[in-house]
């Protein structure tokens, strides 16, 4: 089994409305903008991981476009984790010894989408009729609670601050001034535009306490990435040795069993066992990160994943943000690429642009939004269903 794994080559497109290109234009430009990057070709490709949840394009027709060698290829579709779970399949085809290089691609189009919800939506009667095998549970939205994203997270965020106290329709309005900040050092996000309290607060109500500002946006975008293993690495050139960008833990998990509950979703424990495998495998615990790209689908959900991902201690989570430490000039920047609320959320690539932003950090090659000294980068997402993956990786030695 090989050991280390790298990220040779990462790219991802402008995030935002492209009416103008399809799925596979994404896709094309994405993937060919990691293999540039990484200064190989799709020749030496041994294996792709093609992710994407709501198109019907597979990752055979990618290899129609940019070269079909033959190579096998894993269609991937896991909810938001899609894009990190192409990445992760990419990386244990290598580490089980199958292939020295592959290649992970995550796309969606969704500009014009709106805010997506649970499920499959039913007209709503006066009388409700069970039906299929979550028939009993799964529709009942707006009569026991919600199965739509924004009303899942809102509740998210007022059960955190229902247990421990602290929280704010201001506080979390603070969090997304924060994110909005950040994304006008990103010329890629799809809004790079710095958004004021007032603002926010007085943008078009979601779902308590989330506003339109507070949402992540939904849009077109693509991302992809070349990893490469150890021994392949030791024979490139020196300069791709040097832009490496070493994979010390990639874990996906999904929901523990539990006795009380298997419908509600609980992005606490998935994330927090995600985590905790990725330190002990990387040998590195949250002290040594230099920024973290988390899953801030909402401004309730960045807050609650300071917690989860051992951030602070349990209960923390507004102490931590209070103190300034996420801001992009704090001791634990968050987000720094603008996150989902800016950035954008095209849903399968957003795993491997979180990992775009943090290679970016660790090999110094993030212009403005630079996070000085950055050695040890986090990148997480998360699923409804539920699935976690977690990256933690490293700057070369080299």
């Amino acid at each position: 089994m090989t050991d280390d794994i790298w990220i040779l080559g990462i790219h991802m497109t402008k995030f935002g409305k492209h009416p103008d290109k399809d799925v596979l234009d994404l896709a094309v430009e994405a993937a060919q903008g990691a293999l540039a990057d990484g200064g190989v070709t799709m020749k030496e490709m041994q294996v792709l991981a093609w992710g994407n949840l709501l198109g019907r394009t597979i990752g055979q027709h990618l290899l129609q476009q940019i070269g079909q060698t033959g190579i096998p290829v894993y269609n991937v579709s896991n909810a938001c984790s899609t894009g990190a779970t192409a990445l992760r399949q990419t990386i244990m085809a290598i580490k089980a010894g199958e292939a020295d290089y592959g290649l992970a691609v995550g796309v969606e189009k969704l500009a014009g989408a709106g805010l997506l919800a649970g499920g499959s939506r039913n007209d709503d009667g006066t009388t409700w009729t069970p039906e299929g095998r979550f028939g009993a549970v799964a529709p009942l939205d707006g009569r026991v609670g919600t199965e739509t994203m924004p009303g899942v997270f809102a509740q998210i965020g007022m059960e955190y601050g229902h247990r421990y106290g602290g929280t704010s329709f201001e506080l979390f309005a603070r969090i997304s001034e924060k994110n909005h900040s950040h994304s006008t050092l990103n010329p890629l996000a799809a809004y790079s535009k710095k958004m004021s309290l007032e603002e926010i607060m007085g943008d078009v109500m979601i779902a308590y306490p989330n506003t339109r500002a507070m949402c992540s946006a939904n849009c077109d975008g693509a991302a992809a990435a070349v990893v490469v293993s150890d021994a392949k690495l030791k024979t490139l050139s020196l300069e791709q040795q040097r832009r490496a960008v070493k994979v010390s833990a990639s874990v996906l998990t999904t929901d523990p069993w539990a006795e009380s509950c298997q419908v509600l979703p609980d992005i606490h424990t998935v994330t927090r066992n995600a985590v905790g495998q990725a330190y002990e495998a990387a040998g590195l615990g949250p002290e040594d990160l230099s920024l973290v790209e988390l899953h801030d689908c909402f401004a309730t959900a960045e807050l609650v994943h300071y917690d989860n991902l051992q951030l602070c201690e349990p209960g923390g989570a507004v102490d931590l943000f209070n103190s300034g430490a996420t801001w992009r000039d704090g001791r634990m920047p968050v987000n720094v690429s603008g996150g989902l609320e800016s950035k954008g959320h095209p849903v399968a690539a957003t795993g491997i642009a979180n990992i775009w932003e943090i290679c970016h950090h660790l090999r110094g090659e993030a212009g403005p939004r630079q996070i000085a000294g950055a050695r040890v980068g986090l990148a997480h997402v998360i699923g409804l269903g539920s699935s976690c993956a977690v990256h933690i990786l490293e700057k070369s030695a080299a």
